[in-house]
């Protein structure tokens, strides 16, 4: 059996496009009020949550709750812009109403040192489960204290028959590419397929590109996202991505989610969130393959979808919420929530053999990404609440020009930089990784 030092989050379409940034649909209504809660939870304490939106995912999460907490819990969801938005307002009104919050790192760090409660001695008295040092650190959100425990991760990945590996480069390790070393291959393999393309990216309307360029091409090519946005390097890493374009599935602008044409033979490699790939390997995994993300000059740039446990300020029931923190913590839990919905643990934990293959297959993949020697952490846009879209429409305006439409590089770098700074500047959003800390400053590009 292997161990899960990573972990992984939802399969599901609604849940994904919550947890990465796409558009979902909301369990919440009446989001202006107070104490306007819309929910199909039930009675207990109130559990509120930017996870499991869909019904089915939301359903088999509170499953799990009855079996694993003896207190009646009720498992409330919401968008991520109302959630920060209701839950500052019920602090400041002194009339909280849920004791127990579920969030991604971007939803919980807003909240941090002021609104949520310090949860060191709690995450000190559940003993050393295996948390990542990284994850615990992102928990303290730039401080001495902990205002959340880790909860479930996810990732973004490769993933490609097997039939493909003889298009490899000479000497290449699959599971150890270089940028270029993709692109050989993908060219390599176009070339065998009589010219056609069989590498193929989410750029579709509601797909995930935008996290390739924010979370791995960038990175790896400058070592930040913001700071870095219009230097050389993010010049050549454009410059790059044109190329790799050219051997890509030209209907890659219409893809969604990588996973269906995979399965459908339109394409023989992709890149995508985790949670978009697993139906192509699941359906047979005995001939695909997942791999990490290549690496770049500055390393190896992924992007870590990290969701948590937090209580905020005056909670009306934190004795409750300690239960449940420490129940959801449980490495057979955990492993519980990875069999219904397909979210990986952040504590140690064993892969056993009821577990689907794919799903063996991505936390193989996800593991070797995150601990590569190189490795190098990425964050979604942190601390943007509802303009994160703003944000997001840079990075897509970017490959639109510059892939799509080959404008200038250095001046369409320039002109999102304009836009992007005055953005950052409007909200006082300070930077986040692989940025290095602003110390509370705004975030620009250099």
């Amino acid at each position: 059996m292997a161990p899960v030092g990573v972990s992984r989050r939802s399969v599901l379409r609604g849940l994904l496009a919550v947890s990465a940034g796409g558009a979902a649909a909301s369990a919440l209504s009446g989001c202006g009020a107070l104490t306007g809660f819309a929910t199909t939870g039930g009675s207990g304490m109130t559990f509120f949550s930017t996870q499991f939106t869909p019904v089915e995912e939301g359903e088999r999460f509170r499953a799990i709750l009855r079996d694993a907490v003896e207190s009646e819990v009720s498992y409330v969801t919401s968008e991520p812009g109302p959630f920060i938005t209701q839950t500052r307002t019920q602090v400041d009104a002194g009339s909280v109403r849920s004791s127990l919050l579920g969030g991604l790192h971007g939803d919980l760090a807003p909240l941090a040192d002021g609104y949520l409660t310090d949860l060191t001695d709690l995450l000190e008295g559940l003993g050393d489960l295996g948390w990542p040092a990284e994850f615990l650190d992102l928990a303290r959100v730039g401080t001495d204290r902990t205002w959340y425990v880790p909860w479930a991760q996810a990732s973004y990945v490769v993933a490609a028959r097997k039939e493909m590996l003889e298009h490899l480069p000479s000497g290449a390790d699959v599971r150890d590419l270089t940028y270029d070393q993709f692109l050989d291959w993908a060219a390599a393999a176009r070339e065998a397929n009589g010219g056609k393309p069989v590498l193929a990216l989410p750029a579709g309307p509601k797909g995930l590109l935008h996290r390739f360029t924010q979370g791995f091409l960038l990175p790896s090519f400058t070592g930040g996202q913001i700071t870095t946005f219009r230097s050389g390097d993010a010049a050549d890493a454009w410059e790059y991505f044109r190329e790799l374009w050219q051997v890509c599935v030209p209907a890659s602008t219409t893809y969604d989610f990588m996973q269906e044409p995979l399965a459908s033979g339109e394409a023989m490699i992709g890149w995508d969130h985790v949670a978009r790939l697993i139906d192509a390997p699941r359906r047979d995994p005995d001939n695909w393959i997942m791999v990490p993300s290549p690496r770049g000059p500055k390393g190896l740039g992924y992007m870590v979808v990290l969701a948590g446990l937090a209580i905020p300020r005056d909670a009306p029931d934190s004795d409750t919420a300690h239960e449940v923190i420490s129940a959801l913590s449980r490495p057979e839990t955990q492993l519980d929530l990875l069999r219904a919905n397909a979210f990986f643990p952040t504590v140690r934990a064993e892969l056993t053999g009821d577990l689907p293959p794919a799903i063996t297959l991505e936390a193989d993949a996800v593991n070797r990404q995150r601990t590569a020697p190189d490795a190098l952490l990425a964050l979604p846009p942190v601390g943007l609440g509802e303009r994160e879209g703003e944000v997001t429409k840079v990075f897509k305006d970017c490959f639109q020009s510059i892939v799509l439409d080959e404008a200038d590089v250095r001046s369409t770098l320039d002109a999102q930089a304009q836009i992007l700074n005055e953005l950052l500047a409007d909200i006082k959003a300070p930077c986040w990784a692989p940025d290095p800390p602003s110390d509370g400053k705004t975030c620009e590009v250099a």
